[in-house]
């Protein structure tokens, strides 16, 4: 069976659109709060190593260690966002914690801090 080359390019383009689509909608499901809780929302290493301001060594440095809890689908690495708000509180610094905390702030209303009361 012979496909020409614009047969070709067009099946090419229909199935990166779709594939586009598809990646879209996973990531859009990852971050939904229908489909986790707060705490259960998770990060990528892109996400992550901006949000930390570090780099992906880093991240591998802090996983392989076992400090940073993680897990893999389909070779790409996640973080669950309580792993996350723990190992800042107890791995980086202060400032770190507290941008941490502005960006992903806890359910329940439990962040109180000294200046809240």
């Amino acid at each position: 069976m012979y496909i020409n080359n614009d047969d070709f390019e067009k099946w090419m383009d229909k199935l990166s659109k779709k594939l586009n689509d598809i990646g879209t909608g996973l990531k859009s499901l990852i971050n939904t709060k229908e489909v986790f809780s707060e705490d259960e929302k998770l990060l990528d290493n892109q996400d992550l190593a901006f949000l930390l301001k570090v780099s992906y060594r880093t991240l591998q440095r802090y996983r392989t260690s076992g400090k940073l809890p993680y897990f893999m689908i389909a070779h790409k690495t996640y973080y669950r966002t309580v792993d996350v708000r723990n190992f800042v509180r107890d791995h980086m610094d202060f400032q770190t914690y507290q941008d941490f905390e502005k960006k992903h702030p806890k359910k329940g209303g439990d962040n109180k801090t000294s200046d809240d009361e």
